[in-house]
């Protein structure tokens, strides 16, 4: 999110914005990624993967140069999730326009379970809290 308000300043306010933007800059991070990786180090990638093709693309990243991985789900109930939008709506008050609870029901309407079917080293933790 820091990069692509660095880059796309004030243009994203919409989840079409979001899934543009975040779009065009997807190969800058994979090759960033895989160079991470490369080198021996561990990358955490804070990166959507609520459907399976933008898990697809996930696992491109190290699938294609066969590093080592683990896809961590956190499973959290809506009202957690709303909770802590709220909070960081409220620290970080220029994520205002898209830290809604309307936003929320627009991505979360997609999202798909992961499953082992899709290659994965799946692990699942359950939130409450």
């Amino acid at each position: 999110d820091e990069w692509l308000e660095s880059l796309y300043p004030n243009q994203i306010r919409s989840l079409n914005d979001y899934v543009k933007y975040s779009t065009l800059i997807k190969p800058l991070v994979k090759s960033l990624a895989q160079s991470i990786l490369k080198s021996g180090s561990n990358v955490v990638m804070d990166f959507p993967g609520n459907t399976v093709a933008q898990r697809a693309w996930l696992k491109s990243v190290f699938s294609e140069i066969g590093a080592d991985h683990e896809l961590v789900y956190l499973e959290v109930p809506d009202e957690v999730c709303l909770a802590r939008i709220e909070k960081r709506r409220n620290e970080q008050p220029e994520r205002a326009a898209t830290d809604t609870e309307n936003m929320f029901f627009q991505v979360t309407k997609y999202f798909v379970e992961p499953s082992a079917d899709e290659g994965f080293n799946l692990t699942t933790l359950k939130l409450n809290v």
